[in-house]
């Protein structure tokens, strides 16, 4: 079985195209890293990842093993099939050259080379430049092995030590995606130096999603996202309305 791996350095970015019934594993290396990422249909950049429906789909406000990640056209980019963390977040976004600046100063490639300090957001409308997309293109994106907390007035924390070195998490992919990614850090980090956290990946081919899959059975939504799924790919026209009423 052919599998391709790579490592995503720290403050880094990057972008492919994942073809349906491949897996992504995503490993932490160091501990306490975060991968912002967010997708898009290759077929259609208007479509893209949709966080509120993900999570109000699901019933629920973290990410882990069993949950699908829906786009905005009721269809599943990827499930979650493996999970060690057990909580990802998709509701903070990114960071931007604000929050870095605020917090470790400011550096440019120019000056600091490879030991400047890249931001997520920047890092995001990079990798989109590549397929024509602007910042009228940017969704919601995962930051996966981050967990935030809340208080009693509602304000978010980033919680410390929820990703411990060597943590994976696995997607399988049920439609053609195209992946972009970053290693930059969470909007809400407090580290007192900038993080620098790299990520390695694994490519392979998946199982074939049997009829009593985890992810698929886990929520009667689900069941609808994959057969939105199946309807796409037989070349009819979708309409989604309907089959998720079905």
């Amino acid at each position: 079985m052919k599998k391709y791996e790579t490592l995503i350095p720290a403050a880094s970015h990057w972008s492919l195209k994942v073809r349906r019934g491949m897996q992504m594993t995503l490993t932490d290396i160091a501990g306490d890293g975060n991968l912002g990422m967010v997708f898009y249909n290759p077929e259609n950049l208007l479509e893209h990842y949709n966080a509120p429906d993900t999570l109000k789909g699901q019933h629920t406000f973290r990410l882990t093993k069993g949950h699908c990640l829906y786009s905005d056209m009721g269809r599943i980019f990827a499930s979650i099939i493996e999970d060690s963390v057990g909580w990802h977040e998709t509701v903070c976004g990114n960071s931007h050259a604000s929050h870095i600046t605020s917090k470790w100063g400011v550096r440019d490639y120019q000056s600091d080379h490879n030991e400047w300090m890249q931001n997520g957001h920047d890092a995001m409308l990079v990798e989109m430049a590549k397929y024509g997309l602007t910042q009228a293109d940017h969704a919601a994106n995962l930051n996966l092995f981050s967990r935030v907390s809340t208080d009693a007035e509602g304000n978010m924390a980033l919680v410390e030590g929820n990703s411990p070195a060597g943590s994976s998490v696995t997607l399988r992919f049920e439609m053609d995606t195209l992946v972009m990614l970053h290693t930059c850090p969470h909007p809400l980090s407090k580290a007192a130096s900038y993080p620098k956290k790299p990520i390695s990946i694994l490519l392979e081919k998946a199982q074939p999603v049997a009829d009593d899959d985890f992810c698929k059975m886990s929520r009667p939504e689900n069941q609808r996202g994959f057969a939105n799924n199946e309807l796409y790919y037989l070349g009819a026209p979708a309409n989604t309305t309907d089959a998720m009423e079905a």
